[in-house]
C-alpha cells in the first residue's frame, strides 16, 4: 500500500476528479481513506433513493470514504451546513469543491479492483482481484 495525499481546487468535481487521479496514476485499486474541505454543491444519494439529492451552500466535508476502481468510485461523505446540520450518503457526480478538498489516497497496486452485477445483493459491487505474483515453491 502506497499513501497517496492529493488536493483538489475550487471548481473541481470531486468524484470526477478522484477517478481522474486514479487513471492518472495508472494504479487499478485505491481507497479513499479520509477527505476534509468544503464544497458549494454536494450531490449526495440517500439511502433508498435512486437519485442523489442536491445541497447548495457553504458545506464542510467532515468525512469521505470509499473505494476507487477502473470502473469509477464508490464513495460515501457526510458534510455540514452553515448551522451545522450534517447530512450524509452516496457520492454523486456534481460535488463541486468550494475552496479546497484534502484527501488522502491508499494506492494497492498488487490488486485490480472492478465493479460487476452482483446477483445476491442485484446491485453493482466491487470486485477485489489480488495481481501480485504468485510465491515460488
Amino acid at each position: 500500500m502506497q499513501a497517496h495525499p492529493l488536493r483538489l481546487s475550487p471548481g473541481d468535481d470531486l468524484r470526477g476528479a478522484l477517478e481522474d487521479a486514479l487513471r492518472q496514476l495508472k494504479v487499478p485499486a485505491a481507497f479513499v481513506i479520509q477527505g476534509i474541505g468544503s464544497l458549494s454543491v454536494a450531490q449526495l444519494r440517500f439511502a433508498g433513493n435512486e437519485d442523489p439529492a442536491e445541497l447548495r451552500g457553504d458545506l464542510e466535508i467532515l468525512t469521505l470514504a470509499g473505494s476507487l476502481s477502473p470502473d469509477g468510485a464508490h464513495l460515501h461523505m457526510s458534510v455540514a451546513d452553515q448551522r451545522g446540520r450534517v447530512s450524509g450518503g452516496h457520492v454523486a457526480p456534481g460535488c463541486t469543491v468550494r475552496t479546497t478538498a484534502e484527501i488522502l489516497l491508499a494506492l494497492l497496486p498488487g490488486h485490480r479492483f472492478a465493479r460487476e452485477y452482483d446477483t445476491d445483493s442485484g446491485f453493482v459491487e466491487l470486485v477485489i482481484r489480488n495481481e501480485q505474483p504468485m510465491g515460488g515453491p
